[in-house]
């Protein structure tokens, strides 16, 4: 029995080094590699993390808050980290130790301080290209642990990393000459700030869908409501597509006066109208060879629309005032918050631009639907935060992170984003000198798990950015014509009246809204 209790460890080692020849995804890789260090480390908790420039970036963790998966770790700002990378062997940290953990209070399922830690810098090629670390709560809960063994472990973790990262540089490789290769690595996208964080089965499905269209060049209309990332969707699409090395070149319809909507998108020549002074290219030919995303697409005006279909028929722009088109390859992506297929029974949008442009149309759900992914956007958002105001540490209480699962986030991940803004501030105010800010649910705005705001608070959903000005007017005249109806008993000509209408404008009107009349 002693002979097989002092083999156990070692035959989880065996299994590990296994691992590194079997057929696994990177993210099954990372998971199996935590588990090993789980079953031979009395740990309540344990994580990997990569070098990425000055950073230590979490790629998996077991046993810690999901919001450590969306925190990256600036080195020079965690000493124990900082001692790790700087160790060629793993180095324990008792519970005496006065160098802060990055981990404190983050062990999932308590508001805990770690008393023993140990990290292993993770090798490759001379060089140190990680971090694995495992935390407990106990006081010296690491003593019992053999310095071979945990070399042991350091070495076969160093080599688990570099085998995925090797991985993921062959299949970036295979995806440039086109071949179709399944993405290894979920919610990576450090670069150029498109993260597409979340776990949740709704993002695995959008992360999916956009890996299946980004290798074609078929046109995508991305759908969704207000602040649910769909400029991050675009990028993605871009940056999984051969066009990546060109630019992708963003306009966003609802911003630009009518009058220069064209000249923005084709471009004009001097002397074409007042104020034309020099020739300027529009972003048709700024996207050339690359992927032009036109958000909020929906608002294009009818005349505007026409000009944009002759182009996508033609592959050809024609500046304003010029004479000779020129020939543009340009991808089209399409974002908007309206449903165009109403939009387009209502007159307000052209049905052959609708089909032109809906060949693929892709849903990004809003916040509400992917709950198991707010811990972990509520995270990188801490992080980001915790910098600019220059705390050493914010965590969320478990208090705070349920009053956030349990929000109705009609802002989706962009009211998410400014909520825990205000209340990073609105802890450090409390704790002015606190040298770990804990955001409690008190910190969050008031209102925040309460039903949808109402009409009367239109204003305040225009203000913040929840609807459009045309959404929300839209909206009130429904409410309007509705309550009066059912207030006179079904009579238009008495609505009419009441309203201060013309009969027959009420009819147009209710027609346009959708409504029977």
């Amino acid at each position: 029995m002693l002979y097989e209790s002092h083999m156990m460890p070692w035959l989880a080692l065996r299994g590990l080094a296994i691992d590194l020849t079997a057929s696994l995804g990177t993210t099954d890789r990372y998971q199996r590699l935590l588990e090993v260090v789980r079953s031979v480390i009395p740990c309540d908790a344990t994580a990997l993390l990569v070098v990425r420039g000055s950073e230590l970036c979490p790629l998996a963790v077991q046993g810690l808050s999901p919001q450590v998966l969306g925190m990256r770790f600036t080195v020079a700002d965690h000493p124990r980290f900082e001692t790790i990378l700087r160790s060629a062997t793993p180095v324990r940290f008792p519970a005496s130790s006065p160098l802060p953990d990055p981990f404190d209070g983050l062990v999932e399922g308590v508001q805990l301080d770690v008393h023993d830690c140990l990290g292993c810098p993770l090798v490759a090629a001379g060089q140190v290209i990680g971090v694995l670390t495992a935390d407990a709560l106990a006081v010296d809960a690491f003593d019992g642990l053999g310095d071979e063994f945990l070399v042991a472990l350091g070495a076969l973790a160093g080599a688990a990393l570099h085998t995925a990262q090797l991985i993921e540089t062959l299949e970036a490789v295979a995806e440039r000459r086109g071949l179709v290769v399944q993405e290894l690595t979920r919610g990576h996208g450090y670069a150029n700030g498109s993260q597409m964080l979340g776990v949740s089965t709704a993002m695995e499905r959008v992360r999916q869908e956009i890996e299946a269209v980004a290798t074609t060049e078929f046109p995508v209309l991305i759908l969704g409501e207000t602040g649910v990332g769909k400029e991050l969707a675009a990028r993605a699409i871009h940056d999984g597509s051969r066009r990546r090395e060109a630019p992708l070149i963003q306009i966003n319809c609802a911003a630009l006066p009518e009058g220069v909507i064209e000249s923005e998108l084709f471009g004009h020549v001097r002397g074409a109208f007042t104020g034309a002074v020099a020739n300027r290219a529009g972003k048709f030919e700024l996207a050339d060879g690359g992927t032009l995303f036109l958000d909020e697409i929906g608002e294009l005006p009818l005349g505007a629309q026409a000009k944009l279909l002759r182009v996508l028929q033609e592959g050809e722009v024609q500046r304003v005032g010029a004479d000779q088109p020129i020939r543009v390859d340009v991808r089209i992506v399409t974002a908007t918050n309206r449903d165009l297929a109403n939009e387009v029974a209502c007159g307000r949008f052209r049905a052959d631009l609708y089909h032109r442009l809906d060949v693929f149309p892709l849903r990004i759900p809003p916040l509400r639907e992917r709950r198991a992914d707010i811990a972990i956007l509520a995270g990188f958002f801490l992080d980001r935060y915790r910098v600019q105001l220059g705390l050493p540490k914010v965590v969320l209480t478990a208090a705070a992170t349920a009053t956030l699962e349990s929000g109705d986030w009609p802002g989706n991940v962009r009211e998410l984003d400014h909520v825990i803004a205000r209340a990073a501030l609105r802890a450090q105010m409390r704790e002015p000198a606190s040298p770990s800010i804990k955001i409690d649910a008190l910190d969050l705005d008031p209102n925040l798990a309460r039903a949808p705001v109402s009409h009367d608070q239109l204003p305040h959903k225009v203000a913040r950015g929840y609807v459009t000005l045309r959404d929300a007017i839209e909206e009130l005249k429904h409410d309007a014509v509705t309550q009066t109806l059912e207030e006179t008993g079904g009579n238009w000509a008495e609505a009419a009246r009441r309203l201060g209408m013309d009969r027959s404008n009420l009819y147009h009107m209710a027609r346009r809204l959708g409504m029977s009349a």
